[in-house]
């Protein structure tokens, strides 16, 4: 069944000292979630927000908090976010010793659940949990800063994904983070992905609600050719 591509502007790429105004323009633009990139400095290289961050954002964004937790030790810290307000919430398997006791917690507390994939980590480690999951989201770059250039190996994960899928008779979303832009979303949405996280091509555009439609568009698009 067709779903519509969703556009999730992380906010990693907006300006710190001005994010409320941040979220105001990508909303206004026209997005359908926000992506918050969590990272400990200890999983990924790099450190950025934590749970008083999330919970003021709620405070004043009017779409869902896409919450993805780049951090080594989620199982500990999951209430901590699940009480900030995040909508959905992004765990990654490299990290998980009992995935569906995790995903498990996470829809417990009232939110959506997914997991996250490692460009090196195979497809494998994830496809017995999909059919329990609201989505997978696959990184298209090595987490941990923004700006990063597409891996196009990837692609190829977002095709066993859907077709695993299709043989179980589950759908759940697609999300691809990493590099996506005009040129890199038609790519994975023509082989099902239909959520595009995009920082920089959004936030630093000239005109952020322009390159909004423009991504859901082409998106769009190349998704109806892969399902025909």
């Amino acid at each position: 069944m067709y779903e519509p591509t969703l556009i999730a502007p992380s906010i990693l790429s907006a300006d710190f000292l001005n994010l409320e105004a941040g979220v105001r323009m990508v909303e206004e633009g026209g997005c359908d979630w926000l992506h918050v990139d969590v990272m400990d400095g200890h999983f990924v290289p790099n450190l950025t927000i934590g749970p008083p961050h999330v919970r003021a954002l709620k405070q004043v964004a009017r779409t869902p908090l896409d919450v993805h937790l780049m951090i080594a030790n989620p199982d500990e810290q999951l209430d901590w976010y699940l009480d900030a307000g995040a909508d959905l919430v992004t765990v990654h398997i490299e990290t998980l010793a009992d995935p569906v006791r995790t995903v498990s917690r996470i829809h417990e507390a009232g939110a959506r659940a997914a997991i996250a994939l490692n460009p090196p980590t195979p497809i494998e480690r994830v496809l017995e949990y999909v059919d329990q999951l609201d989505m997978v989201l696959v990184m298209s770059v090595n987490p941990g800063f923004s700006g990063q250039s597409f891996i196009p190996s990837v692609i190829g994960k977002i095709t066993a994904l859907r077709e695993h899928m299709d043989r179980i008779g589950h759908r759940c979303r697609v999300q691809v983070d990493g590099g996506i832009n005009r040129m890199t979303a038609p790519l994975v949405a023509e082989e099902g992905a239909d959520v595009l996280v995009s920082g920089n091509a959004v936030f630093k555009a000239d005109d952020p609600a322009f390159e909004i439609s423009m991504l859901r568009r082409i998106a769009d698009e190349a998704h109806e050719r892969g399902l025909g």
